[in-house]
């Protein structure tokens, strides 16, 4: 008998949406695109495959093609101001704020890298499988995209948060 792929939901769909949210931001579209991608596993799980990965690599490959057939992806900036306003607003939200916006900044190639990363939590060897490619190629490509991200920062800015999430893997 097959393994169940969505056995324990919840743990997946978290980090599906962190993966969806990290490509295009959080809210309406990354829940529509979570929701979509839950229901063509549950149409297609008898696809599943257990011997080809795990299931929140096949759940991943259906977001990304979810997100691939929406045309293309709008930068997570899009929907803040142009620059965060510390006023009123809690020190995490403004964090969170100005890496959703470095983020967008990147070419596509390193947003996915992040996105699967740090979104949906994998390691390079994980996303490295999902994307058919060796896992030091994927480790210098993850290397590379975060240091354009701190780039982004420049040298007297903040870039804890980047450090931040990256020392806690």
């Amino acid at each position: 008998m097959r393994r169940d792929p969505l056995a324990n939901p919840e743990p997946l769909i978290r980090r599906v949406y962190s993966y969806v949210a990290y490509r295009v931001g959080d809210g309406p579209d990354a829940e529509d695109l979570t929701s979509e991608t839950f229901e063509r596993a549950l149409r297609y799980r008898r696809s599943y495959d257990p011997n080809k990965g795990e299931p929140i690599a096949w759940l991943l490959g259906i977001a990304k093609r979810c997100i691939d057939g929406r045309g293309p992806v709008r930068e997570l900036a899009s929907e803040h101001a142009d620059e965060p306003v510390e006023s009123d607003l809690e020190e995490d939200t403004v964090r969170r704020l100005t890496v959703a916006r470095a983020v967008g900044g990147l070419e596509e190639r390193d947003r996915e890298l992040i996105a699967l990363r740090y979104g949906a939590d994998l390691t390079a060897r994980q996303i490295a499988e999902l994307l058919g490619a060796r896992t030091n190629a994927i480790e210098v490509a993850l290397h590379r995209a975060l240091g354009r991200l701190r780039e982004t920062f420049g040298p007297d800015a903040d870039s804890e948060p980047v450090r931040k999430r990256e020392a806690s893997r």
